[in-house]
């Protein structure tokens, strides 16, 4: 396994880097030699000091991502916690039952009972609500955090208008921002 472990705007001391090499060693008994580690640790100083230090942590097992984060008093506290959690959902990935694993056949059959192909219509649900912590960035930040996690579109607060935004990559590759009003209020001046 290959583990990358970079600062987030601070200089990280090679004791904390060799701390986390051998955290996330731990995990590689669970997993394959292509597997890749990314551990990002970074601090902010205007949040309490026991969770005042970040750990993030990413695996990208067979081209699906695990990544997880967590906070504590120090790098050592929040690579404890964020290595365990990532821990816990590398045992869930290696002993969920895979569909590539079986004939194509039977590929076949599983992806159009799943798109319910093969049975009566039936009307579209919610089926997952996902709740995450946002933070003020700019639209700048919010681009490279974007492109970081490989998605489409992401959900921030704009340090400019306090607001919650959407950034979203357009089809001609430009970006895009939705900036939601509550009434009708709009503020003038911004695109």
């Amino acid at each position: 396994m290959r583990t990358i472990v970079k600062g987030k705007n601070a200089d990280i001391p090679e004791r904390v880097r060799d701390y986390a090499e051998r955290k996330v060693h731990r995990i590689e008994r669970l997993l394959d030699d292509q597997t890749d580690a990314t551990v990002e640790l970074w601090s902010e100083h205007h949040r309490s000091a026991d969770d005042s230090h970040f750990a993030e942590l990413t695996l990208v097992i067979q081209g699906q991502p695990l990544r997880s984060r967590a906070t504590g008093a120090s790098y050592q506290e929040a690579l404890d916690g964020v290595v365990d959690k990532v821990e816990r959902q590398a045992v869930d990935h290696k002993e969920k039952p895979r569909i590539r694993a079986r004939p194509e056949e039977e590929k076949q059959i599983l992806r159009r009972l799943a798109d319910g192909s093969s049975g009566p219509a039936r009307e579209p649900r919610i089926v997952k609500v996902k709740r995450f912590g946002i933070e003020p960035m700019f639209e700048e930040d919010a681009v490279s955090r974007m492109e970081e996690l490989g998605h489409r579109f992401f959900v921030y607060v704009s340090a400019e208008t306090e607001r919650v935004a959407v950034l979203y990559r357009r089809d001609d590759g430009d970006y895009g921002v939705i900036e939601p009003m509550i009434g009708g209020e709009y503020t003038k001046g911004r695109r």
